[in-house]
């Protein structure tokens, strides 16, 4: 009997990459087929440890490409798909909103007609699962929420596009009847991220002694997410999870940017040997993001009660394992931090 057939794109990027080995070791009766178009910030060595399992495969491939994605799904038959792969990150995005617009509407469009068309005859037990993030509800004040209902007040055109597949998915589930379902995550954390990001960027700055680069005063609070336990919440969503519903996804830690730095300072002068408070140092204040959102918080109880996912980790504790994984682990690091990333980082943060 033929194996079900999954899709999974951006499947080699920080998240996709740890839901492609969750279901990859998980249900080995599935064939997790990983779409990714290896940019910038995809890395086949984040999936080391399964690329030679006999229920996985690795497609190189652009979402933006039509015709290919149609091919894709005739060849295999998908009977899910778990969307991840976009354009994430926002200063990118105010850099060049072109790309963002491409990757993230044109793409997700590409995948739902593919879907749609391939299925139109036995819909039954498909399921488009597309993966959104807190951004596209805007800024919170001091007070407050975000809950499914929240509504849409994008500020940045990652956040804005991001809106705008939603509003698409949803779109095809009401006109075309396409069996979906979304969430929309708060900023995750863990292995594997690419160091454009605050928590591995800092990571690597302190450990070479480099100025750790902060936003404003460092006011913007974050709710931060494990990534092994967004994965977790993504599997559940995915079998359990009710056609045309939302869930958010988050991890009740709220830090404000300056508090999270000053935490991993003091984690990575313990693990370095180093004098308390010696670290933070490093810290650099520059000017602060075009439109930079104050604050996100996102109520995830609608998954906890209908679904009975929660976070398994305390911030403090998650945070200590991430630096563990990124001091464990300086091969990969140095891999990464090639001279395109250099040139971006100069770009963004040594202009100001």
């Amino acid at each position: 009997m033929a194996k079900k057939s999954i899709l999974i794109t951006g499947g080699a990027g920080f998240i996709g990459s740890h839901v492609v080995k969750l279901f990859v070791n998980k249900y080995p009766d599935y064939k997790i087929v990983n779409l990714d178009k290896l940019t910038y910030a995809g890395n086949l060595e984040n999936l080391k440890d399964i690329e030679n399992a006999p229920n996985y495969e690795f497609v190189k491939g652009d979402i933006v490409d039509d015709p290919f994605i149609f091919e894709l799904f005739k060849r295999y038959q998908f009977e899910g798909v778990i969307h991840l792969a976009a354009e994430s990150h926002v200063d990118r995005s105010i850099a060049n909103p072109n790309e963002f617009i491409k990757t993230n509407i044109v793409g997700t469009v590409n995948l739902l007609n593919a879907a749609r068309n391939i299925w139109k005859d036995n819909i039954e037990g498909k399921l488009f699962y597309h993966i959104s993030t807190d951004e596209v509800y805007g800024s919170l004040g001091d007070e407050g929420l975000f809950v499914e209902e929240t509504s849409y007040d994008p500020r940045s055109p990652y956040s804005a596009s991001k809106a705008s597949s939603d509003h698409l998915v949803r779109a095809y589930n009401h006109t075309f009847k396409l069996p979906v379902v979304i969430t929309n995550c708060s900023n995750n954390y863990g292995a594997n991220q690419f160091p454009e990001k605050l928590i591995p960027l800092a990571i690597n700055n302190i450990k070479n002694k480099k100025s750790i680069p902060i936003y404003g005063k460092g006011e913007n609070v974050r709710d931060w997410l494990f990534v092994d336990d967004h994965a977790n919440a993504i599997d559940l969503v995915f079998h359990k999870g009710n056609i045309g519903e939302t869930y958010n996804i988050g991890g009740n830690n709220e830090w404000q940017n300056i508090q999270l730095i000053h935490s991993l300072c003091a984690i990575m002068d313990k693990k370095l040997g180093r004098e308390e408070g010696e670290s933070a140092q490093l810290i650099t204040f520059v000017k602060d993001r075009a439109g930079h959102d104050l604050r996100y918080a996102i109520d995830s109880s609608k998954i906890q009660n209908e679904l009975g996912w929660k976070p398994s980790l305390q911030f403090e504790e998650g945070l200590e394992k991430t630096v563990d994984w990124y001091l464990g682990n300086s091969v990969w690091l140095d891999n990464i931090l090639s001279g395109d990333y250099e040139n971006y980082y100069d770009e963004q943060y040594h202009k100001r």
